[in-house]
């Protein structure tokens, strides 16, 4: 029959010490290196990547998604030990509502802050439901000025909204047209029906007139459209010198198409937030129906390497360097410091953080973040024209890359 062995103290070798006094060692270093390895943080990225809004979401979601794997491989909030950011992903299927479900499970999923949410409808559905947790959200593209008038301390927008952006826009109008001898004088505006559509197109009718334009029709149309047919056909019995789009991706390119193909060739197509006018997809897809035309819009710094470099990784994975992708990511990036400052993952600390910001590290036109009431005071549109093939910046002057051409060539 088999015996246990029984050791004395007396016969323990000096090879057993040395093999228990290693597994001891290994066993007390083992919380220390689990400790080295902080709890990533979770940042919420909410964009409408399926529905009519399909495209502009998913570029948004890549845009981030780039810059938390440069944030990582950088290694990581250096404040919080290292902690590497991770990514949320929700889908507001390009419906308001969904977006505000989506914020529901983010929160029971512990996020720290939430990057999104594209359209200003659902932003300004996301804002809200994140505001009842408390969740620091940052708005990467919605313009409607509403989105940060509602006293929402969660609540900061990185770009700018559309009361700034039409303003500019207008001013840059006016100095195209007065250099040219002013031979604009009657405007045509099409925008689509939701809360960025609607909101610009309510600005503009109302500052154009003081700024010596008409405005002979304000045509609204439903998303998704098919079809432009009717408001083309009105707009070439209209004849008006300007007309001025205010909408998303797919309508601008069928609405833009379709004046070509019916001959409205109007003195200039000058977009206010064009979905597609600023588009380096419409203008190689499309080109001579985007020849020529002009956008007030979300733009990078041309001149900042950071910048080119990221549309050379954009364009290596397959993406349009669109403002989605820029502006998503740059978001995120502000997320960051704000998360260094804070040194803290806590909801409230980032929003504190957030609130101070001073950052100056993007690569967009802008000065330094400064947030009143939730706005980047900081933040400015650029104006730009496709010529040549390509997208050129003509204002400001600080950034232009070429000189405009208006009014646009009859051909």
């Amino acid at each position: 029959m088999n015996r246990p062995a029984i050791f004395s103290r007396s016969s323990l070798s000096r090879r057993h010490l040395l093999a228990g006094t290693a597994f001891g060692a290994a066993a007390l270093a083992a919380p220390a290196i689990l400790r080295a390895q902080p709890a990533p943080v979770k940042i919420g990225l909410l964009h409408p990547v399926t529905g009519f809004l399909a495209f502009s979401g998913q570029q948004c979601r890549e845009g981030a998604l780039l810059a938390i794997e440069a944030i990582n491989a950088a290694g990581g909030i250096k404040s919080l030990g290292g902690a590497k950011l991770e990514p949320v992903l929700g889908d507001a299927q390009s419906k308001p509502e969904v977006g505000a479900a989506e914020v529901e499970k983010m929160n029971e999923a512990g996020v720290a802050a939430i990057v999104g949410a594209y359209a200003s409808a659902i932003s300004l559905a996301t804002t809200q439901s994140a505001a009842r947790y408390g969740i620091p959200h940052i708005v990467d593209v919605g313009v409607s000025d509403q989105i940060v008038q509602r006293g929402l301390t969660n609540t900061f927008r990185f770009c700018p909204g559309y009361g700034v952006i039409a303003k500019i826009a207008i001013d840059n109008l006016v100095a195209l047209n007065d250099a040219a001898g002013k031979p604009a004088r009657t405007v045509a505006i099409v925008h689509e029906e939701s809360l960025f559509g609607t909101g610009t197109a309510q600005l503009l009718q109302k500052e154009l007139p003081a700024r010596g334009f008409e405005v002979v029709e304000v045509a609204k149309h439903a998303n998704p459209t098919r079809d432009f047919t009717n408001v083309v056909l009105k707009l070439k019995a209209l004849a008006p010198d300007i007309v001025i789009p205010a909408n998303y991706y797919n309508e601008y390119v069928l609405l833009a198409r379709t004046m070509r193909q019916q001959g409205v060739r109007p003195k200039a197509i000058y977009s206010v937030l064009g979905g597609a006018a600023s588009s380096f997809k419409f203008v190689k897809e499309f080109p001579d129906d985007a020849a020529y035309i002009m956008d007030c819009n979300h733009w990078y710094d041309p001149r900042k390497a950071e910048a080119l470099e990221l549309r050379r990784k954009a364009e290596a994975k397959g993406l349009y360097y669109t403002y989605e992708v820029f502006l998503a990511h740059e978001a995120v990036r502000l997320l960051a410091d704000a998360l260094e400052r804070a040194g803290s993952a806590s909801r409230e600390r980032i929003v504190e953080a957030l609130a101070t910001s001073s950052w100056d590290g993007h690569f967009m036109p802008y000065g330094p973040t400064r947030f009143v009431n939730g706005q980047n005071e900081g933040a400015r549109p650029v104006n730009t024209q496709v010529l040549n093939g390509t997208i050129e910046v003509i204002f400001p002057a600080e950034f232009a890359s070429a000189r405009p051409v208006f009014p646009m060539p009859r051909a």
